[in-house]
């Protein structure tokens, strides 16, 4: 009997294509250039990119394929079974060259002072496909160039129409803020409107564009990219941990460009992480150990600053507090905790801004990782701006949004999203834990009996939406993890979920609060926590990497706590407010000049390379620690080198408790909302001379419903005082019917408003 021939072996999703000759397989529905990029097969293109909706206006990737007239074009012609496909014949080749040709027809070919020379798509496609020699010699078209604001460069001559800006900010920022005007010849790309690019991911129209259209602000002219070294970091200034490259010239930290990660930031990258190394560099940034004499400052070497340091940490003992930023990473957070424990003091924390200590609460990883966010059918907000906390996370919960996801909020603040919300809560501070319990209430959860429901209309949808959903989450955000009942929000959101079988994601308050609380940076035995070492003033504290003026929760207390004390500050910065407060400040490195792991929201450690050199003395914070150690003679200090030192990490998550805050008085006066703005969160970012430019930092101002205003005598763009009996300032007014009645949205990381508390009511009167 003769063999019988055998039929490829086909799933019910797949289809069995050629390309060049070489057989394969592709998912039904896929395109030609997505095939033919896993095979490995070179197709040149422009217009499409692996992470935006098919445009197919470029042309620069046609194709032959079998029974077709003419030429397709790759990235918009889907896979069909049997279907074979060349991308070498003299058709197709000679369509991709007629295609390059065209598009030089208007370019400038200015590429020797283009600063996308050297990793431009466009010029690195023409030497393939391109003629050495034009054969155009008409007037080339020129187009007057827009000012999208202080991060984004334009040069539109260069645009080559691709629309992958377009469909940037249209589908993955959601914003819609730029588009085509015209036709055909006479087409342009702009916002149309003159204003500045508003979204909080613009920087990724510059990796998107295939040309220098769109370039840098920040680094333009700064040097070439094969003048560049890249070196491997993260992102510091949100939980989520963005993974970036570093690329500097000889040490010193030029521009930011994302690393591909799919499980973190896909290969976009937040503006706040791209443009903030301009903070590296500052007036203020401290180079040499100083020393205080008097009311007098002067230089001093690292054997006399650190002499004078153990003397006065010894001095203090188990009376010392230790303070460190919640960005600190995990080999400095371990060794401030070994150094607390050699002196015997369990007065030891991170959690700077937090109010509400009655559970215990530390950072903890996401129940549902960010990566998952997107596949979230139901999705409750509470106390939560997300996009400017995680503007990635922001982005992800934008394309749930896209995929149908019912996304509900319970807010002090109708907060600006790319998505539309399914329902929404917008209430006073002091009635968020009532507003979720009524959510919970609904859903059938059993709450502790202190926390008091307070109905609403949309209390039962939201329930119901998180039990049917098969993939649902409850955000808690700053608002509610630095609310004055935070504990409350945290035991209504618990119960809530065991009732709905939602997820519970926390957003920890710090890039790397999860490592530090895993390493031990927490209250041990009887050791006050952060807002009881400075409520009831310790002797001596040691400050480590924190501006005790805007890191804080009440600036004022600080200040006045600090003044009191002997203060060792490890620091970045040498800023005027610190040497009021410090005795020795010793310079440190920033994460993106020392090599560290920082625990991002999925509790995953990640690791950073050193990318700037150190400016003048300073020295990487675990290099400091470990020197003071042995300046202490304490135990646990005695590796030689970063390697011995992780080998003797230990990290365990600490256990959280079950109390609950007593309730909150009733008093008269306006309560305050006090958001973190999006680029004033840390000191490098409150150096960044483009991001402190940008539109979204707004600046200090009290925003007030129009009702509340109208009551008071005020009015849009006037000036009012506002103040709390501790604290006061003539701010701006802005009126919005975004905040409630009763509530006035006051931001705080600016120095005007950080004499202010962030719980206490305010009056507010016209200035």
């Amino acid at each position: 009997m003769s063999a019988q021939p055998t039929a490829p072996n086909t799933a019910p999703d797949v289809v069995n294509i050629e390309i060049d000759g070489k057989a394969m397989q592709a998912p039904k529905g896929s395109m030609i250039i997505q095939a033919a990029d896993k095979a490995g097969v070179p197709i040149p293109r422009f217009c499409y990119h692996e992470k935006l909706p098919i445009a197919a206006n470029c042309r620069m990737c046609l194709v032959d394929v079998e029974k077709m007239p003419k030429p397709a074009p790759a990235c918009a012609t889907p896979v069909m079974e049997g279907m074979k496909i060349t991308t070498q014949t003299k058709r197709a080749l000679d369509a991709q060259r007629n295609v390059m040709e065209f598009l030089l027809i208007n370019h400038p070919l200015d590429c020797p002072i283009c600063d996308q020379g050297g990793e431009c798509e466009l010029q690195d496609v023409s030497m393939g496909y391109g003629r050495s020699v034009s054969r155009y010699v008409d007037r080339k078209r020129v187009v007057a160039d827009e000012d999208l604001g202080p991060l984004v460069a334009t040069d539109m001559t260069r645009c080559i129409q691709c629309t992958r800006c377009i469909r940037f900010t249209a589908d993955v920022a959601g914003t819609f803020e730029l588009g085509g005007m015209s036709r055909g010849e006479n087409l342009q790309i702009g916002t149309y409107d003159g204003k500045p690019l508003m979204t909080e991911l613009s920087g990724n129209v510059i990796d998107v564009c295939p040309v220098g259209a769109l370039t840098n602000k920040v680094f333009r002219f700064r040097a070439r990219a094969w003048e560049l070294v890249a070196r491997e970091s993260v992102g510091y200034h949100d939980a989520l941990g963005s993974n970036l490259y570093l690329h500097a010239r000889r040490g010193d930290v030029l521009r930011t460009v994302p690393r591909d990660n799919e499980a973190v930031n896909e290969c976009w990258l937040s503006d706040r992480d791209r443009y903030s190394h301009q903070g590296l560099v500052a007036d203020d940034r401290a180079g040499k150990p100083l020393v205080r004499e008097g009311n007098a400052w002067r230089e001093a070497s690292w054997d006399e600053a650190l002499a004078l340091a153990a003397k006065l940490l010894k001095e203090a003992g188990e009376s010392l507090g230790v303070l460190a930023h919640p960005a600190t990473s995990n080999e400095e957070g371990a060794l401030l905790a070994s150094l607390a424990a050699g002196l015997g003091t369990g007065h030891v924390d991170h959690r700077l801004k937090t109010l509400d200590f009655a559970d215990g609460a530390f950072a903890e990883p996401f129940e549902l990782p960010a990566a998952e966010l997107e596949q979230a059918e139901a999705v409750l907000l509470v106390g939560c701006n997300l996009r400017h906390e995680l503007p990635l996370l922001h982005q992800r919960l934008h394309k749930a949004g896209k995929r149908g996801a019912k996304v509900f909020a319970i807010n002090p603040v109708d907060f600006e999203t790319t998505f539309n919300l399914a329902s929404k809560r917008i209430v006073a501070p002091s009635h968020l834990p009532g507003a979720l319990a009524a959510v919970a209430q609904a859903a059938g959860a059993t709450l502790p009996g202190a926390i008091a429901a307070e109905a609403h209309d949309g209390a039962q949808a939201m329930a119901d939406a998180l039990a049917k959903a098969g993939k649902a989450v409850i955000v808690l955000g700053e608002l509610a993890e630095n609310h004055a009942q935070a504990s409350w929000l945290r035991a209504a959101a618990r119960a809530l979920a065991t009732a709905t079988g939602a997820k519970l994601n926390r957003v920890p308050q710090g890039a790397n609060a999860i490592g530090l609380a895993r390493h031990g940076l927490v209250p041990k035995g009887q050791g006050r926590h952060a807002a009881a070492m400075l409520a009831q003033p310790l002797p001596a504290y040691l400050l480590y990497g924190i501006e005790p003026q805007y890191d804080f929760a009440h600036g004022a207390q600080a200040l006045k706590a600090l003044a009191a004390a002997k203060v060792v500050a490890f620091s970045a910065y040498a800023s005027e407010e610190l040497k009021k407060l410090a005795h020795v400040i010793l310079p440190i490195g920033l994460l993106p000049e020392i090599e560290a792991t920082l625990a991002n929201v999925d509790g995953t450690d990640q690791a950073t390379q050193a990318g700037g050199k150190l400016p003048g003395e300073a020295r990487a914070g675990w290099r400091v620690l470990r020197a003071l150690g042995g300046q202490l003679g304490l135990a646990g200090f005695e590796f030689t080198d970063l390697h011995g030192l992780r080998a003797g990490l230990k990290p365990q998550a600490p256990a959280a408790g079950s109390g609950l805050a007593e309730a909150g008085k009733a008093e008269s006066g306006l309560e305050r909302i006090a958001s973190t703005p999006i680029y004033r969160g840390d000191a490098v970012l409150r150096r960044s001379a483009a991001l402190n430019a940008h539109p979204l930092t707004v600046g200090a101002r009290l925003v007030l419903h129009p009702e509340e205003a109208l009551s008071r005598g005020l009015s849009d763009g006037g000036m009012a005082k506002v103040g709390d009996g501790v604290g006061s300032a003539a701010l701006p007014v802005s009126v919005s019917p975004r905040v409630p009645k009763g509530a006035v949205w006051i931001e705080n990381g600016y120095e005007a408003t950080a004499p202010m508390s962030p719980v206490a009511r305010l009056a507010v009167v016209g200035a």
